[in-house]
């Protein structure tokens, strides 16, 4: 493949680059400005031609939308066994013989995540909750189930 060199840079030191006097080819003027400019008051014409090719869409903001994330409030394990007993007298915990039961709606939490260590029987009811929770609770004799 031959390799060309680019016409602007053949054109350096020529002031006006093939375009003739020097007020020519200068801003936007010379293509009827930018953008959609020139559909306005007296190219209303121009608007319905660009209508009928393009449709409605042509006109207006378009772009991304970011998604509405849901509002997660999340804790641990290790939460659950440090303030165990401000959350039993809270009566927040209730005990069922050798269980103690947790509804984390109560709590106002969405998720439980499975991160410190816990030494209690546990059944908790949750909206949401890792596979390492599971596994922690279940290992205890516990159980964790969704709402």
């Amino acid at each position: 493949m031959i390799t060309k060199r680019k016409k602007n840079t053949r054109q350096r030191g020529s002031k006006t680059h093939g375009w003739g006097a020097k007020k020519k080819h200068r801003g936007a003027g010379n293509r009827g400005g930018r953008g959609k400019a020139g559909t306005g008051k007296r190219a209303d014409q121009k608007k319905q031609t660009i209508l009928k090719k393009y449709g409605k869409s042509y006109f207006g903001k378009f772009g991304f939308k970011k998604p509405n994330k849901k509002d997660t409030k999340t804790i641990n394990l290790g939460y659950l066994e440090k303030n165990f007993d401000k959350l039993l007298k809270n009566k927040l915990i209730k005990q069922e013989k050798d269980t103690f039961l947790i509804n984390l709606k109560d709590l106002k939490i969405n998720k439980l995540l499975g991160s410190g260590k816990i030494t209690k029987k546990f059944k908790i009811i949750a909206e949401r909750f890792s596979k390492n929770t599971k596994e922690k609770i279940e290992k205890l004799g516990g159980e964790i189930s969704k709402e």
